[in-house]
């Protein structure tokens, strides 16, 4: 590996093909509080930067589902793993144009959420956000189109407290257009309509893609304008592919982009888990993968893996919006807080949680964390069963347009 220094900042390569000026690896480890790790792939079909959490981290040579897999490295591998015990390292991808401005570390400890649409979901969102974020969250934004909503949740939620410790909740005020993208985290929950509780729509998901694509467009292309550069977080159904038109019309790097419809997923599963026995594994060893619809992927243990009952349980949990929608209500207070609220405060503090990141070009569901050295994706010793069922599900996105 060869080492350089930038500007103070110290850099290490796998090659040395920078023009960097060079240093012993000694010396720059000695040095170094962190590092800066230089990689080339495909900035069409790659992150920008990212964590280096293991030894595989350094070895990609093509952004794929393989980031989800532990794999077996030969080449000095002590010396890898010992480098990310005693350093933390930010992958930064030189393929893309300015990637010098990603020698940085977020030490960032509070941020400022702007959430756009107030709806049944926004709306709940918003309580999660408000009752969960005193130590993640400075200051939450509210914009609707409709100013009387609007009003109506400055009004309510910052009615939300302790009684006797007002000032430790965020503080919620009422932003306008202009001002959405003035903040670290924009939060898209804005829905041109759902099929409503008894309609024949077989996929109510890919229903809202084809009203909702234009609208996260639009506000992507906003944020293209305001030269926004925090995180777009997609809570609108569908999840998966509204990330990447937002990916694509933002200008923002990929792993900016990030899509909140997981977390209930798994939340379903666990409860599945807790009133079936034969589930019971799923609490400790099981894993959610994949989009928040059909193509879900539940896996009752990565430990032990079952097909079998991954598939039946994986039914259930896509099911179980039909059956809140059999008692005649829309499903949305567990989404709204598992997948949005939970996840969005998991995200800030840096905390594993479930959300869709991107992955080769797909916008995928799985478990991660956002260090200040980038996106984290957990690894497994994958079964192949489990990885063929994945790799259906990626193909399947990839063919949304």
């Amino acid at each position: 590996m060869q080492f350089y220094i930038f500007n103070n900042n110290y850099l290490c390569s796998l090659k040395d093909e920078y023009n960097y000026k060079k240093l012993e690896e000694q010396e720059a480890i000695q040095n170094a509080e962190h590092l800066f790790f230089l990689v080339k792939l495909d900035e069409n079909n790659s992150k920008k930067t990212y964590s280096v959490s293991s030894v595989e981290d350094f070895f990609i040579e093509k952004e794929d589902l393989s980031v989800l897999c532990k794999q077996d490295i030969s080449a000095n591998k002590e010396f890898y793993e010992k480098l990310i015990k005693n350093k933390n390292i930010k992958a930064v991808n030189t393929s893309y144009k300015g990637y010098e401005e990603c020698f940085n570390i977020d030490t960032k400890k509070r941020y400022k959420i702007n959430v756009f649409a107030l709806g049944d979901v926004g709306s709940t969102l918003l309580m999660g956000l408000r009752l969960l974020g005193q130590n993640s969250i400075e200051e939450i934004g509210i914009y609707d189109i409709n100013e009387s909503v609007a009003n109506r949740w400055f009004y309510e939620i910052n009615q939300i407290t302790d009684p006797f410790n007002y000032d430790s909740y965020p503080k919620v005020k009422i932003i306008d257009k202009d001002s959405l993208f003035d903040c670290d985290m924009f939060v898209f929950c804005a829905s041109l309509g759902i099929p409503a509780v008894g309609s024949d729509v077989k996929d109510v998901r890919m229903e809202q893609f084809k009203r909702n694509k234009e609208l996260v467009k639009e506000y992507a292309i906003l944020a293209k304008q305001r030269e926004f550069h925090g995180i777009f977080a997609v809570v609108s159904d569908p999840v998966d592919p509204l990330c990447k038109v937002a990916y694509e019309n933002s200008n923002l790097p990929p792993e900016k982009i990030k899509g909140y419809g997981l977390g209930v997923m798994n939340a379903r599963a666990l409860f599945y888990a807790d009133m079936y026995e034969r589930f019971n594994q799923y609490k400790k060893h099981g894993r959610a993968f994949g989009p928040h619809g059909t193509d879900l992927i539940i896996a009752d243990n990565i430990e032990n893996y079952d097909d079998a009952l991954s598939h039946e349980l994986t039914d259930l949990v896509i099911n179980a919006n039909l059956e809140v929608r059999k008692f005649g209500f829309k499903p949305y207070v567990a989404p709204a807080m598992s997948s949005a609220a939970i996840s969005i405060i998991h995200t800030l503090e840096g905390k594993w949680h479930y959300s869709s990141v991107y992955i080769g070009g797909v916008y995928f569901g799985c478990k991660n964390r956002v260090t200040p050295y980038g996106v984290e994706i957990e690894r497994i010793n994958m079964p192949p069963q489990l990885y063929k069922r994945l790799s259906v599900s990626y193909q399947r996105l990839q063919q949304i347009k």
